[in-house]
């Protein structure tokens, strides 16, 4: 009709941009078929067409001689990424931002050219440092066709496929040292990852900079925070401990750019906590800086849980057990050793093993959880420290304390069997545990041993006032003469005492009893000091009999032994000895006599009162 009518060339150029733009591809073949068109107007509508994905259009419009490659400014527009400029570009560029997948198969079939460069990416390369910057549509370096695929993705893949199927080698396409793979990492698009792996991408590519700086696609993702890219990396085989050139590996550069799920998935995936980098940094110390740092033990929690095991090469680096033990962390720590206790005595880096982590740090449920799993606390540091030489260096009384009591139950529990540095005996014996040092003495421990400081499980009884510990000790046969390195023995220490005196007067009923049943050489005086006294060995039997003979008068039954001489014997001296008179005692019988006897010293004196009296009272009332 507008060539019948006598249109004029203009208004047919105008006809032909508007049957293309609504898909009228018989009017458009009239109109280009006319002559009265002119070939930029045809390519911009073949670009424009391509955009709107009318194929009948573009079809008929490069069957009638436009050009397939030409370059035309067209709108172009996209919601993701976002873009709305005017742009020189190819039908075929035209169509992939426009995502018209039948118009791009249509395209690569009818010849069009794929390397193409064109702006329209939003990403920006430094080709020194290594580092992106987010510039902006349409702002970053020029591309190809396929980049382009990339970074404005149809949803299905279909576009990237084709033109993948098209020309395999862009697989291995470069711009600036970076691939496919790369730029859609950049992209945060896991699908065209997906698409680009399953094509056979290279998912080791080393990325490198005129610097010299070295990745991996498996790095980018890292500190970039893709996660579901990482996953995907990582399902396609990729050295997950593979290193850049500063020597960081992926699990360093996700802690260095706080990235905690990647951190997560590269520790479940079994990437190596005992790796260093080039600075003697390990994964740990930097996430300890991040802005997760105080989320690690959380971390390693849900690690745990998916049943993976923590890796770590190197103890001295990373160990999971002495870092949950110094932490104090109960719960984790009790996942770990349901899944491996293979560390549970070995060092780490500062000579330690997980108990002794335990003990420095105060945590005593760590510590007794570790000794139940069968912690070895024999086991020295490297610089030769014990685990009882770390207690005693604890600052809290009432913590040291309560780690002992853990060791004792070890013990007693046969949980620990061999350990001579932690003496059982001597600490139950602190503590006053009446239980534990029966057991204890039953298991054969010797009660007599002495500690480092010459003390004896009865002299810390007797130290610390626990008189049935005393009682208990000394009925099982404990030695009251041994001399700690004070020259101080239990009685002393008894004495010396402020906690309670019950068992001072257990010792001293102890001394005073077996002292008079040994017997000893008393001065034996006569006649209630008219005579003079002589030497004999005087003993008291557990009947409640003195005996310093074999005659009836010189075995006497007891009823009271008294400290110092009768008023009548004092009178009878015929030379006083104050001094001979102060070491005298008397014994009275049932039969009314009175007998006076000397002792060698004070203490023998008090010995030999106490002692008769005592036995004496034993012999009465029938207790023992």
């Amino acid at each position: 009709m507008l060539l019948k009518a006598g249109a004029s060339h203009l208004a047919c150029e105008d006809a032909l941009l508007e049957a293309c733009l609504c898909g009228q591809s018989k009017a458009a073949e009239l109109l280009i078929c006319s002559e009265m068109t002119g070939p930029d107007v045809a390519q911009h509508a073949l670009v424009s067409a391509s955009c709107r994905g009318f194929v009948d259009v573009v079809t008929t419009l490069i069957k009638n001689g436009v050009d397939i490659n030409c370059t035309r400014r067209v709108l172009l527009q996209s919601v993701k990424p976002a873009l709305h400029a005017n742009v020189d570009c190819t039908p075929l560029v035209a169509a992939i931002v426009s995502r018209q997948v039948s118009v791009v198969k249509y395209l690569l079939e009818a010849g069009a050219r794929s390397n193409c460069y064109v702006r329209l990416g939003a990403w920006s390369w430094d080709i020194f440092s290594g580092e992106e910057l987010r510039v902006g549509a349409c702002l970053g370096e020029p591309y190809n066709e396929v980049w382009c695929a990339v970074e404005y993705y149809e949803a299905s893949g279909q576009i990237l496929n084709l033109l993948l199927q098209h020309q395999i080698s862009f697989l291995e396409s470069q711009q600036q040292g970076r691939n496919l793979l790369c730029h859609a990492i950049l992209c945060h698009n896991s699908d065209a990852m997906d698409v680009l792996l399953n094509a056979g991408a290279d998912v080791e590519f080393c990325l490198r900079t005129k610097k010299g700086h070295e990745f991996r696609p498996i790095h980018l993702a890292a500190r970039m925070g893709c996660l579901r890219i990482l996953k995907q990396v990582i399902f396609y085989g990729c050295e997950v401990d593979s290193r850049t050139e500063t020597g960081d590996t992926a699990l360093m550069l996700a802690a260095k750019s706080d990235q905690a799920d990647c951190f997560l998935e590269l520790i479940v995936s079994g990437a190596d906590l005992g790796l260093v980098n080039n600075n003697g940094e390990s994964a740990v110390h930097l996430v300890k800086r991040s802005v997760f740092g105080s989320s690690l033990a959380d971390i390693f929690r849900q690690a745990i849980t998916t049943g993976r095991k923590v890796r770590s090469s190197n103890l001295e680096v990373f160990s999971l057990l002495h870092f949950v033990a110094g932490i104090g962390n109960t719960e984790l720590l009790q996942m770990i050793l349901q899944h491996s206790t293979e560390d549970i005595s070995k060092h780490d880096g500062l000579g330690l093993t997980p108990a002794m982590v335990a003990v420095k740090a105060g945590h005593t449920e760590v510590f007794r959880l570790l000794i139940n799993a069968g912690a070895d606390i024999s086991k020295r540091s490297r610089d030769g420290q014990a685990v009882v030489s770390l207690l005693q260096n604890h600052a809290c009384s009432s913590v040291r304390t309560r780690f002992e009591e853990i060791l004792l139950d070890a013990v007693l529990s046969h949980k620990v069997t061999s350990y001579s540095e932690f003496r059982a005996l001597h600490f139950a014996a602190h503590v006053g545990n009446l239980p534990a040092i029966v057991q204890l003495l039953e298991m054969g421990i010797p009660i007599n041993s002495v500690d480092d400081s010459g003390h004896s499980p009865l002299m810390l009884a007797a130290r610390e006032g626990h008189a049935d510990a005393c009682k208990i000790l000394l009925q099982r046969g404990a030695d009251c003469g041994i001399i700690n390195q004070r020259g101080e023995a239990a009685i002393s220490l008894a004495r010396k005492s402020t906690k309670c005196k019950a068992a001072e007067r257990v010792i001293f009923d102890y001394l005073a009893h077996s002292h008079v049943l040994h017997g000893e050489e008393l001065w034996k005086h006569t006649r209630e000091g008219k005579g003079s006294p002589h030497m004999k060995v005087v003993q008291m039997l557990k009947s409640g009999l003195l005996t310093w003979g074999k005659s009836n008068r010189r075995n006497v039954v007891c009823k009271e032994a008294v400290a110092g001489p009768s008023p009548t014997f004092l009178k009878n001296r015929r030379k006083v000895n104050e001094a001979g008179d102060e070491m005298v005692f008397r014994v009275l019988t049932e039969t009314g006599r009175e007998i006076h006897f000397e002792a060698s010293s004070s203490s023998s004196l008090e010995l030999w009162v106490h002692g008769i009296n005592l036995i004496t009272k034993e012999a009465t009332t029938g207790v023992w």
